[in-house]
């Protein structure tokens, strides 16, 4: 395997963390060789797993399905150390890396990852000095790569590309949902990536299974097109058509995911511009669906006292259809983080005054609220 990273030509990855589970709720190993066999036989090398998958079962699946089966310069793996979910101090935090060494059993990993980068959590990975062990981990061959996965707003981002400069790739929510969507800012991190050099690995390219099955009218989209995809290629197949992508992961949970997503990606095509005119007609179809009609003009927030990232809230309300209540969650968080909250609203009326849709922002931010519980 080449030391230069990005230099992967298969843009599928291989995501680990919803493999496929027998009756007693264990993962099917036996089941999950079979994918591993097919995503190698198509070309595939990227394997993505994390410490905190399935309680360690994932680490220890991919042992007996890819790491015991297979030559390891056949593949490369990739997975995460969680300072804020699976440790308490900074010994567990670094134990958690020689854990997952022992339950892969890989010897070294190609890519090794700081998990879940957000604004609440950050400051772990500096206090139990994570970003100089992983360069010491580095140093004794133990890891190829090094890099972080990313929930947070694009101000956090730069901060922490112009303070780890030596930080070599960077793992983003990206898809034609979320391009636009405060609560991701999936198109500004992407740019800020690709203007510090950072190649991007991709994580939920169809939003956790949302864009698998999305709602009637971006169906209809795609449905009009009739090539006879999956909707599932439709979302893979847009990110995995940008520059500056190592990777695009696909959570695949049985073998007929894997055959599906291999059928479009063995044999990779960008897509073409009539393709890219039904992605943004698909994601038109996506802000039409809007309860809350905000234009996002920020007249609103001008004169706010509590400092309220209105528009952003709203947008973030907008988005709830179809997907799952945790990640409208935490794209609330996103988008508050350091500003005013909805339920910190002190009702002075101001942004009612100013709002040319003439909206009732006061009752609007007593609903979106409801996201702090």
């Amino acid at each position: 395997m080449s030391e230069k990273i990005g230099n992967n030509a298969f843009k599928l990855g291989f995501g680990l963390m919803r493999l496929p589970k027998l009756a007693d709720g264990k993962i099917d190993v036996e089941q999950t060789a079979q994918m591993v066999d097919a995503f190698l036989e198509a070309g595939g090398t990227y394997f993505d797993t994390a410490y905190v998958y399935d309680n360690g079962g994932s680490e220890e699946a991919i042992r007996k399905a890819l790491v015991e089966r297979h030559p390891r310069e056949s593949y490369t793996l990739a997975t995460k150390l969680n300072a804020w979910h699976g440790a308490h101090d900074e010994q567990s935090a670094k134990q958690e890396f020689y854990t997952s060494l022992e339950r892969t059993g890989a010897g070294y990993f190609d890519y090794y990852l700081l998990h879940a980068l957000q604004r609440n959590n950050v400051h772990l990975y500096d206090e139990y000095h994570i970003w100089d062990f992983v360069k010491e981990l580095k140093a004794k061959g133990l890891i190829r790569h090094y890099g972080f996965s990313f929930h947070a707003d694009p101000d956090l981002l730069e901060e922490l590309l112009e303070k780890h400069p030596d930080v070599e790739f960077v793992q983003l929510q990206l898809n034609y949902a979320d391009w636009e969507n405060p609560g991701v800012a999936g198109r500004r991190n992407w740019e800020i990536c690709k203007a510090h050099g950072k190649p991007v690995t991709v994580m939920e390219p169809v939003k956790g299974g949302v864009l698998a099955d999305p709602i009637p009218t971006v169906k209809a989209v795609f449905d009009e097109f009739g090539n006879g995809l999956s909707y599932a290629s439709w979302a893979i197949r847009y990110i995995a058509s940008m520059d500056n992508i190592l990777t695009v992961l696909s959570g695949m949970s049985s073998l007929a995911q894997m055959e599906d997503n291999l059928s479009y990606m063995r044999d990779f095509k960008p897509l073409n511009e009539a393709e890219r005119e039904a992605i943004r007609k698909a994601q038109k179809a996506l802000d039409a669906d809007q309860s809350i009609k905000c234009t996002a003009c920020h007249y609103c927030t001008e004169g706010c006292p509590m400092s309220i990232p209105i528009p952003e809230i709203f947008s973030v309300a907008n988005r709830r259809k179809g997907s799952p209540e945790f990640r409208t969650k935490r794209e609330y968080v996103i988008v508050t983080t350091g500003r005013g909250k909805a339920s910190e609203c002190m009702q002075c009326g101001q942004c009612e005054g100013a709002c040319p849709q003439h909206l009732p922002i006061i009752e609007l931010l007593k609903e979106c609220a409801t996201l702090e519980d």
